[in-house]
């Protein structure tokens, strides 16, 4: 009887050095240090192009940020609803001209306002605000400090107008003036105090 046949086994390490493995292909070699320098090139570059994406997004509206708080006199743009609704100022859609400038400190909160608008529209914000035309006086109403701030002069040759509306805290005092010079055309100028 003849004894069964084992499968062969793989020599031990210990008995010598295996075969040595075929050589790679140069083909392999270059095409796969190719493709591990573009996985690189990949991991490397997207993060490093997403952080210089986001950091000059980051200074530009860091940018804008400090030129609306830096402002130093009142900048043709208009002011958002709730600073609007804050200060209470309803200033019709339709105005133009519109400009403000807002400055905020541990004692008060002011909004420096211009706009141009209709006699009709006039009459209509002077409403908005609880007040009418036959209330205004002859004058600007407007301090000469808070002028100063928003870059307001006041021709003598102009027909100024004015009124002071108050109000109890925390609502906001409101100083209206009116260039009443073209009626049809008149320009508002205000200036809103709010204390925290």
């Amino acid at each position: 009887m003849t004894p069964p046949t084992l499968p062969r086994q793989a020599p031990s390490p210990d008995e010598g050095p295996a075969a040595p493995s075929p050589a790679e292909a140069r083909e392999h070699v270059v095409r796969r240090r190719w493709i591990t320098a573009i996985i690189i090139l990949l991991l490397v570059g997207v993060p490093a192009g997403y952080l210089a994406v986001s950091a000059q997004q980051s200074r530009q509206s860091g940018r804008d940020k400090a030129a609306k708080v830096g402002a130093a006199k009142v900048r043709t743009a208009w002011p958002s609803k709730v600073q609007r609704s804050i200060y209470e100022l309803p200033v019709p859609l339709m105005a133009s001209r519109v400009g403000y400038l807002e400055t905020n400190n541990w004692h008060t909160s002011r909004l420096y306002m211009q706009f141009g608008l209709s006699a009709k529209e006039l009459d209509e914000f002077l409403a908005g605000v609880g007040t009418d035309r036959q209330a205004l006086t002859p004058g600007v109403s407007v301090s000469p400090e808070d002028a100063h701030v928003a870059g307001w002069s006041w021709n003598p040759k102009h027909d100024w107008y004015g009124i002071t509306l108050d109000a109890p805290d925390p609502r906001p005092t409101r100083d209206i003036t009116v260039d009443l010079t073209k009626p049809t055309n008149p320009k508002v100028y205000v200036v809103s105090t709010a204390v925290p």
